[in-house]
């Protein structure tokens, strides 16, 4: 008797957890159902060949769903780890990542796609979208200028280490702008000292532009600024030589007609001092 009692007891229990199990799955169909972003006629997607899963991907990509396109590749990732679509698939979701605005996201996939494959064929692409993913994250040149130095940074890489690469000559370009943010941080800082009469800390930005980033689109205005703050002190010499050295980079400017004008009003005119670091910086601008 206690036997049979106990048996129907398990029994109970069997149907019990069919039922749940079945409960279960009926909300799973419902929530995917819900959500207008997944294709229920296809949740069993992640059991398939990894190419065939790599292909619909970049056929999702293509279409502009890149949404599922990432899904697929991170089926890959989870489904078929050790295949040579997984590295594939890497590089492809740091894209997608990109692609979506979710720049932290594809700089963590670019990191573990290099640590994992450096030598492989798609590095210097997925350099190149670090640098990328950087890039889109430079502020105003109001705000801190951190991104841009890092942009730089994994731009070089591309332009050092994969100097082949289809991707040279945008990361050089991207390099340059993100140059120029960093050198328009220091003028604009330079600016305020200049305004607020503070001469030696205005210079001192003015002077960061001028011998750190001398092929930028601020060293006009940063050496007529030196030009300005120099004569305000009343160290001639060195006002002199910023003028000098602005006209004969940049003749026709009209920072350099101001400054010259600036420097008649004190019975002054442009003369290059040799030992001036104005000088030896002016030497390696874009005009000299």
């Amino acid at each position: 008797m206690v036997l049979a009692v106990s048996f129907d007891m398990r029994k109970s229990v069997r149907v019990v957890a069919v039922v749940l199990a079945a409960v279960a799955g009926s909300t799973l169909i419902t929530a995917c159902q819900n959500d207008p972003d997944i294709d229920i006629t296809k949740l069993t997607a992640e059991t398939d060949p990894p190419e065939v899963l790599y292909n619909q991907g970049l056929a999702n990509l293509n279409a502009g769903k890149t949404t599922e396109a990432g899904r697929k590749f991170d089926a890959i990732d989870r489904q078929h780890p050790f295949s040579e679509y997984a590295r594939k698939a890497l590089v492809m979701n740091a894209f997608v990542a990109y692609r979506n605005g979710q720049y932290q996201d594809a700089i963590n996939s670019t990191n573990r796609y290099l640590n994992l494959y450096p030598q492989s064929e798609d590095a210097a692409y997925a350099q190149y979208i670090q640098g990328l993913a950087y890039t889109k994250q430079i502020p105003s040149v109001t705000q801190d200028q951190k991104p841009a130095q890092r942009a730089i940074d994994a731009m070089q890489v591309v332009v050092d280490k994969y100097p082949d690469s289809e991707y040279v000559d945008d990361a050089q370009s991207k390099i340059r702008f993100a140059r120029d943010q960093l050198a328009g941080k220091e003028m604009q800082v330079g600016r305020y000292y200049l305004e607020r009469k503070e001469y030696l800390a205005a210079i001192s930005r003015f002077r960061v532009v001028v011998e750190q980033y001398p092929n930028t689109n601020q060293v006009e205005e940063a050496l007529a600024r030196l030009v300005e703050g120099y004569f305000a002190m009343g160290v001639t010499a060195e006002a002199q030589t910023a003028a000098a050295v602005l006209g004969h980079n940049y003749p026709d400017s009209q920072w350099y007609a101001d400054s010259y004008k600036l420097l008649q009003s004190g019975g002054l005119e442009p003369r290059e001092t040799g030992t001036s670091w104005i000088a030896r910086a002016g030497k390696k601008l874009i005009g000299a």
